[in-house]
């Protein structure tokens, strides 16, 4: 299969407000947990890719090493952004990142591979 669509270079960025579903419950103020600062990240990747893959094709994540830097706050509004850094065969390299303003809630690197979905 070609996939001659995925390119290194390939960019893409939403807008989220913090609810009430992304945050820790453990903490004393509510803040974006890890994990879901991560999925936001997987998520974005993922959308980049899978308008460009052909038909009965997506992709899974298989590595991620990211950095949780500063808190968002409950109801505050976050940029996600995401670049594809390296496209080899179905193996794939994102940067991925999360701000607030000028501020890095969160950095790194996100791999994925293109598989066939089963039918």
């Amino acid at each position: 299969m070609n996939f001659d669509k995925i390119r290194p270079g390939m960019t893409a960025e939403g807008d989220i407000t913090i609810e009430q579903k992304h945050i820790v419950t453990h903490t004393k103020t509510p803040v974006l947990s890890t994990p879901m600062m991560i999925s936001m990240m997987e998520n974005l990747a993922w959308d980049l890719t899978q308008r460009s893959l052909p038909r009965g094709f997506t992709t899974v994540g298989y590595e991620v090493n990211v950095k949780h830097k500063a808190p968002a706050i409950l109801g505050s509004s976050v940029k996600v952004w995401t670049r594809m850094l390296e496209a080899d065969g179905r193996k794939l390299l994102f940067e991925v990142r999360m701000t607030q303003g000028d501020k890095v809630i969160g950095e790194g690197l996100h791999r994925r591979t293109i598989i066939q979905i089963p039918e």
